[in-house]
This record gives C-alpha cells, sequence and structure tokens, in this order.
C-alpha cells in the first residue's frame, strides 16, 4: 500500500529495510556532519552496523570498499559530492576495476550516496552536478533518482547489486514528497520510465530536472503540443533503446541537465540520437543546461544558473516550429 511520503524518508526506508532483510548491510559516513539527516534513528536501531567517521573521505570511502570485498554491503554516505575528488582513486581505480582485474571473480557490492546539485544557496563548492563523471568511469553504476518512489526502489537495487553504485540524491528534493509503497520493491538499472506520453517532441531530464520538464510539458500542452517525457533514472547503465524509440516517433529532442554543458549527460545522449537515429529527426536537438560557470552564490545568479520550465518550453518549441 502507497502512502506519501518524503523523499528523504524514502531513502531512509530503504536502509532500513534491507539492514533488517541483510545483517551484511552496513551504514558509515558523515550524516553526523551536516549530512541529510537520513540516517538518524539507525545508530540504536541496528547497533554496531551505523558508523559515525570522521570527515576524512578518503579513509572511510577506501574502508567501505575494502569492506566490501569481505562480504559486507557497506553504504556509505559522502555528504558531498563535490568532495569525491579526494578518494577518486579509491573509486575509480580500485573499486570500479576489482571485477576486471580479478577475471570476474571479485565483486564490490558497495553503495556511496552523496549529494548534488543547486537549488539551496550552497555556491560554488558544494552544488555541483558531477554525475558525468562518475558515468564516465567503466565499472561504476550511477543512479540519479527524481522522486520518492524512484529513491527508494532504486536504492534497494543498488544495496543489493554486486557492483559499486554512485547513489546522486539531489538536495533540492529531500522535502519533496509523493507516493511509495510500504513493502520493500526494487526498480531494475538501466529501465528508463517514461514519466509523460507524448508525440511532437522528446524530453529527456535528469534527476531533479524531471519535475522541471513535466512543468514544461504541462505548458507545452496548453500550446498545443504534446512533450513526452523521459527519466533515465540511471545514466550507467543508460536505457538507449527507451530513448531512441521515442525520438524515432516524435522526431525531435531536448535534453534538460543541471550539470556543466561540457561533456555532460545532455552531450552524450545527444551524441548517441545522432548517431542512432539521425534519419528520425525532424530538427537539431536542443540541449538545455546551465552556463559554463561555478555555480554563483547570489541569489539571483543562481536563479538564473539552474535550466527552468521556461527554458524547456523555449528549447521545445524551437524544435517543433523548426522548418529546414
Amino acid at each position: 500500500m502507497a502512502r506519501t511520503i518524503s523523499y528523504r524518508q524514502a531513502i531512509t526506508e530503504a536502509l532500513v529495510q534491507e539492514m533488517a532483510r541483510d545483517e551484511s548491510v552496513i551504514v558509515m559516513g558523515e550524516d553526523n556532519a551536516g549530512g541529510p539527516g537520513v540516517t538518524k534513528g539507525l545508530f540504536h536501531e541496528f547497533p554496531g552496523r551505523v558508523l559515525g567517521t570522521p570527515i576524512s573521505e578518503s579513509a572511510f570511502v577506501g574502508a567501505a570498499i575494502g569492506a566490501a570485498t569481505r562480504g559486507q554491503r557497506p553504504v556509505a554516505e559522502l555528504v558531498f559530492i563535490d568532495f569525491m575528488g579526494v578518494c577518486f582513486d579509491q573509486i575509480f581505480n580500485q573499486a570500479a576495476k576489482f571485477r576486471y582485474m580479478f577475471g570476474g571473480n571479485a565483486s564490490t557490492p558497495v553503495v556511496i550516496r552523496t549529494m548534488y546539485g543547486a537549488g539551496l544557496r550552497a555556491a560554488a563548492q558544494h552544488s555541483q552536478c558531477l554525475y558525468p563523471i562518475f558515468t564516465h568511469v567503466p565499472g561504476l553504476k550511477v543512479v540519479v533518482p527524481s522522486s520518492p518512489y524512484e529513491a527508494k526502489g532504486l536504492l534497494i537495487q543498488a544495496i543489493r547489486d554486486d557492483d559499486p553504485v554512485i547513489f546522486c540524491e539531489h538536495k533540492a528534493l529531500y522535502d519533496t514528497s509523493g507516493d511509495v509503497p510500504e513493502d520493500s520493491y526494487t526498480i531494475p538499472f538501466g529501465e528508463a520510465n517514461v514519466v509523460r506520453d507524448g508525440g511532437d517532441v522528446t524530453i529527456v531530464a535528469f534527476g531533479r530536472m524531471v519535475a522541471v520538464a513535466e512543468q514544461a510539458a504541462d505548458e507545452l500542452e496548453s500550446n498545443g503540443i504534446e512533450a513526452e517525457v523521459i527519466d533515465p533514472r540511471t545514466t550507467s547503465p543508460l536505457d538507449t533503446d527507451t530513448i531512441l524509440e521515442s525520438v524515432e516517433n516524435t522526431g525531435r529532442l531536448v535534453v534538460v541537465d543541471e550539470a556543466s554543458p561540457r561533456c555532460n549527460l545532455a552531450t552524450d545522449v545527444s551524441a548517441l540520437v545522432a548517431k542512432e537515429a539521425f534519419g528520425a529527426l525532424r530538427a537539431p536537438i536542443e540541449m538545455v543546461t546551465p552556463p559554463h560557470t561555478p555555480v554563483p552564490f547570489s541569489d539571483a545568479l543562481e536563479d538564473l544558473y539552474i535550466p527552468d520550465a521556461q527554458k524547456v518550453v523555449n528549447a521545445a518549441k524551437a524544435v517543433v516550429e523548426y522548418r529546414r
């Protein structure tokens, strides 16, 4: 039975249900140091399995990866994705490569939960969307949930997965609410969600931008334009089939991505469609992204920086109205 809970509560519920189901699931990290409060209450409910750590990302991420190779299923929380740079070696060169380096005989079932994105006036060092960097690395799975329902189902799937998973939670989504089943459930990786059907233009959006795309689709509908909105859910693996099938039908594509415009998911999806479905395109592909600058601290500048529904509407209208 579903009830309405927040994105934050959905993540907590996923952790509680998986820790109750499997004693090898442990939680460790920085939630005691300014995190989103997802693990509040778990310390007493699961004694010895919830470990608060110093703010030493390289140490506890390395410890989590090591524990994963020895039979545990750690869920490590590194509060801000911006500071994963200090443990790139542990993630990029160790966790991501173990299965390959040991001929498929090693697994590293570790989940690294982390916050990303602008919207809370956190500025340059605490507001970046760095999931494209992790998507680039073979051996990592990257999850970008857009709603409470996706957050719970994808986190449970991540904990049960035998590969390292980077689980990216947008900080501006924690207090959003949605219908979430009480029972445990999983959402398979690599299966996009067609949030809204439409035949005029395909809009592919990631994470928080899915809601922005839905708002744009509502406005477009009032103008007689039917937009199909796709939430890939995971960037690695990426459900290319659903995206290509949609573009084959609509002939038009808009990609909305909060990450910086160079080498982000918008450019990746655009290149994919240009290569695999070029003949179906009736208009050039449009990308809606921030400018190629650090995230500003000023409220007014941050509002201009983040893609909004009107920018998506303008892009969709441009491709629909395009004439050769």
